[in-house]
């Protein structure tokens, strides 16, 4: 899978569909090809967020943004920082938007900045059929149009990042295929990739993507339990 192809990459979806998971991944690809920034503009949930992952992040040189207060107590989190200068200072932006149309909102602030990228600018629909509020090909689509309806932007390609956490296995992921083609028949959008786990060999239509986030009842064998971010 070719990643890198556009500057600044929106990743957009509804709540649960893994953008945060996918987010991380995709930053950590393309820190070897440039200066990377992430930006974080969740401002509705406090607790799945890609700034959780800042410290990791910054360890491999790469920026992270994201609204003010964010992982405090003071949870009234607010875009107060300068999107364009980012994105002038950096090879690649990848911007995590809020799950569904009330955190896509925000997003809508900056559409000037956004449609001015013209081609550079790449809107990811990122998707999970396992999820409960995605099990049928009209959600899916509904929720993409909510989406783009509140960010005043259009989606270039969608992503089937269909898993089952720990469960996922090949096959799990293989079955997903002919509902991300009925998605795709649907929008009318291409499906840029579909992410596979980690062990599999990347080509051009799948993108291996390790696990960074677990769900909050996990145990990892280090007996540290994290949370599944959005």
């Amino acid at each position: 899978m070719v990643i890198g192809q556009k500057s600044v990459i929106l990743l957009a979806g509804d709540y649960g569909c893994g953008k945060t998971n996918l987010a991380v991944n995709l930053a950590l690809l393309l820190a070897e090809k440039g200066k990377v920034s992430v930006v974080d503009m969740d401002t509705v949930n406090p607790y799945f967020r890609t700034a959780d992952f800042g410290e990791m992040l910054a360890e491999r040189g790469i920026n992270v943004v994201f609204p003010q207060y964010a992982n405090t107590n003071l949870d009234i989190p607010v875009l107060n920082f300068d999107l364009e200068s980012i994105i002038l200072q950096s090879d690649f932006t990848i911007i995590d938007v809020g799950g569904s149309d009330a955190g896509a909102y925000p997003v809508g602030r900056y559409e000037s900045l956004f449609k001015s990228l013209g081609d550079e600018l790449e809107m990811l629909y990122v998707f999970n059929m396992y999820r409960l509020c995605e099990r049928s090909a009209d959600e899916v689509v509904r929720t993409l149009r909510e989406i783009e309806s509140a960010c005043r932007l259009k989606c270039t390609a969608l992503v089937n990042n269909s898993n089952l956490g720990v469960e996922t296995t090949p096959r799990v992921i293989a079955q997903t295929a002919d509902f991300a083609e009925e998605i795709v028949e649907r929008t009318g959008l291409p499906l840029r990739f579909t992410c596979v786990t980690e062990n599999e060999n990347s080509d051009e239509t799948h993108l291996p993507v390790k696990r960074l986030v677990t769900l909050p009842w996990e145990i990892q064998e280090t007996g540290e339990t994290e949370r599944e971010y959005d």
